[in-house]
């Protein structure tokens, strides 16, 4: 009789703390463990991460953090840590959580226009993803990658047309800049390149071109006109003299920098370099800014005219007057002057 209540005892003992063990198991793995009001929270895990950062990330997103440590070492998730941007969902489990940041590493989409140089392009993308400005611009100036897919230091920001683009946060900065030569080889169609041999043009001096009517000119239905004045001047070896390569020329000298040129002066025009179209017949090296789609597109599909000139509409602000004869033109400039001098823009 003793033995069977010993035994009994013993049954008993071994029933709580499985029960316990049972209950330990189903709060560490399945219970909801997440301390945040949102619907849903990010991590960012850096490559080469260790679990100590993945869990400063976890802590104050998680009730239990000690539940959590133990699931994932039994998971072996401490010694094989993701790189990537992971989503941690109100009432999810640890199991839940180890799983999300383990494999389910989240497309982000990133975007960028109207930048100016590299460095900008650089410093926007370096918000968006891991990489940083440094390692994107040493990538996107390395001469080899450069010399092997026809492009120089000039046209180097031409490469990356401006959209919206799906990557994973933890793209390094090479992988950001070949994926951006594949977005541009897709854009350049054959279609697209016979189009630019028909205006004597190859794809870089479209781009260089877009440059400078988008600078001219942010008027989509506008910018296949402005394109026709500057195929209209090249067809006829007529200098471009446009005022948004003064202003790039402008901005590469030491005293014109921290300025903004509003007034383009006959000073501006004796400025020494090959961005100077008023001095140079012909393109620039370059493109002096990106430009967007459309202005791409308008160089491409340039509308047929007789026009050599224009200049800005004081009447009708950020569109133009076309001329076809220098007189028209030094009327319709001379009353553009005069509306920035009554508004005191004098440089």
């Amino acid at each position: 009789m003793y033995i069977k209540k010993i035994l009994w005892a013993i049954a008993l003992i071994g029933l709580v703390i499985s029960g316990a063990f049972a209950y330990y198991i189903y709060n560490a793995m399945f219970a909801p463990n997440t301390k945040f009001n949102n619907e849903v929270a990010y991590i960012e895990v850096p490559t080469n991460a260790t679990y100590l950062e993945v869990r400063s990330q976890l802590e104050p997103l998680l009730d239990d953090i000690d539940g959590f440590d133990a699931l994932a070492k039994q998971k072996k998730y401490t010694t094989n840590i993701k790189a990537g941007r992971f989503a941690i969902r109100n009432g999810m489990n640890n199991n839940a959580i180890i799983n999300s940041i383990r494999s389910q590493n989240l497309p982000i989409k990133i975007a960028f226009n109207n930048q100016h140089t590299l460095a900008d392009l650089a410093g926007r993308i370096s918000t968006q993803i891991e990489a940083d400005s440094l390692s994107l611009i040493t990538a996107m100036t390395d001469e080899a990658f450069l010399n092997k897919n026809g492009f120089n230091k000039a046209t180097a920001l031409g490469m990356y047309l401006p959209n919206s683009y799906e990557f994973f946060w933890n793209t390094s900065a090479e992988t950001f800049r070949d994926r951006m030569l594949k977005e541009y080889n897709r854009f350049w169609t054959a279609e697209r390149v016979v189009k630019a041999k028909k205006l004597n043009l190859t794809p870089n001096d479209v781009i260089t071109l877009a440059s400078i009517v988008h600078e001219e000119s942010k008027q989509a239905t506008e910018q296949p006109r402005v394109a026709g004045v500057y195929l209209n001047r090249l067809r006829i070896n007529m200098a471009l003299q446009a005022d948004p390569t003064l202003k790039f020329a402008a901005y590469q000298l030491p005293k014109y920098q921290h300025t903004v040129i509003r007034r383009v002066l006959n000073i501006h025009k004796e400025i020494e370099s090959p961005y100077n179209t008023y001095k140079y017949v012909g393109l620039p090296p370059g493109l002096i800014a990106m430009p967007d789609l459309s202005a791409v597109k308008a160089v491409l599909n340039p509308e047929k005219h007789n026009y050599l000139y224009f200049a800005a509409d004081a009447k009708r602000i950020g569109y133009h007057k076309f001329a076809k004869t220098l007189g028209q033109h030094n009327n319709n400039a001379r009353e553009y002057h005069q509306y920035l001098s009554s508004q005191g823009i004098n440089k």
